[in-house]
């Protein structure tokens, strides 16, 4: 198959990617309507807040389970470093099966919980599990949803406030796209201790850096999937080892597992997952924009170059002096790491997407017997008591 253009929605059509095309194109309109939707909110959200972040004893556990973990796993180290509050992640998944590593009866708690649909079993089961095991629990859920089980158990309650992102942001196909970015880019606005307009406007600055990143590199990334790679290893470090895990995560997803997909960090790799590489594999450095990690990436960069045992080395991030062919690149904002995720993961679900037609499948549904669904089934929740 011929790489398609990502806005020709027609060709998606008939290729069975139309839904999911259409959601990665559309995430920097979503983030510019997130915007006027937070700015709308933000009287709401502040009483709600209160003076909590600025408690030591409070605790505030960013939830939710595969991609909404990793979008957990994305904000909570930046969003912890700038205030008193203790603020980690913990999926859903964890939290289920061992809560009382995480949970006190006595310690002020703020779950946060991200949910594309807010009807998969562990997203309702996190927040039944804190109620019931925390005196002091109050809930924020950051859902696309409004008709789904967090939105609706949670209306006219004073312990919850409900955050609801676009409506076309509730993504039809089977993969989470503009899904995450919106819930990701909304918890970072909501947190953020920067002044309420800077964040917003931080929103429309990568809204209009998105629509360039994805015009810039439609064609090189069409070009990359037809090369017929069966392993693809993305790094990253910090808040972009999530971001590496969630780009990995794409391509088993809309390839239905027949690309094996990896991820790590550039000083983490050495420690074994390099013997995964192969004259077949792609690997792909996630960048920061930190001066630091940089200077490691690079070295691991140069070592795989020079290495010449994977088929290809490319990075995806900001521009720079380091920059080589082949690398997708953009002039990006002065942000840090957390915020510009969203940028960079607009390369990796475009290479999932073109990877999945290539290999002959529909990327709306990779699963057409049913094997992995849209939203999770066949959960059982057990008590914890």
């Amino acid at each position: 198959m011929d790489a398609s253009v990502l806005t020709d929605l027609p060709a998606w059509q008939r290729l069975g990617g139309a839904y999911t095309a259409e959601e990665i194109a559309q995430q920097p309109r979503m983030w510019t309507a997130l915007a006027d939707l937070l700015d709308d909110a933000q009287a709401r959200i502040d009483r709600f807040l209160g003076d909590a972040l600025r408690q030591p004893g409070q605790l505030v556990i960013f939830t939710g389970a595969g991609s909404s973990g990793f979008i957990a796993e994305m904000v909570a180290d930046h969003i912890n470093a700038q205030w008193p509050a203790e603020v980690r992640a913990v999926h859903t998944t964890s939290l289920l099966t061992h809560p009382a590593l995480y949970l006190r009866r006595d310690r002020p708690t703020l779950l946060v919980s991200f949910g594309r649909s807010g009807s998969s079993p562990e997203s309702v089961a996190a927040v039944e599990l804190v109620r019931d095991r925390v005196d002091d629990a109050r809930f924020l859920d950051i859902t696309c949803n409004a008709d789904g089980e967090l939105a609706r158990r949670g209306h006219g309650r004073s312990d919850t406030l409900s955050l609801l992102m676009p409506p076309p942001s509730c993504d039809r196909a089977f993969a989470m796209t503009s899904s995450l970015s919106s819930m990701l880019l909304a918890a970072l606005s909501v947190f953020d201790s920067a002044p309420w307009p800077q964040r917003v406007q931080r929103l429309r600055s990568l809204a209009s850096h998105g629509e360039r990143a994805l015009q810039a590199w439609d064609a090189a990334v069409g070009a990359l999937a037809q090369a017929t790679y069966s392993r693809v290893i993305y790094l990253g470090s910090g808040p972009l080892e999530a971001l590496a895990r969630e780009a990995a995560l794409k391509v088993l997803e809309l390839t239905a597992g027949q690309v094996l997909a990896l991820a790590n960090t550039p000083l983490g790799f050495r420690h074994g997952p390099k013997s995964t590489l192969n004259g077949d594999t792609l690997v792909v450095m996630l960048r920061s924009a930190q001066p630091l990690s940089r200077r490691y990436e690079q070295d691991l960069l140069n070592e795989l170059r020079g290495d010449g045992i994977a088929a290809r080395v490319i990075s995806v991030g900001p521009d720079g002096d380091d920059r080589a062919d082949g690398d997708f690149v953009l002039d990006a904002p002065t942000l840090d790491d957390s915020w510009l995720a969203p940028l960079w993961l607009l390369m990796p679900q475009c290479y999932a997407l073109q990877r999945s037609a290539a290999l002959g499948m529909t990327p709306d549904n990779p699963f057409p017997d049913g094997t992995v669904n849209r939203v999770v089934q066949g959960v059982t929740i057990h008590s914890h008591g």
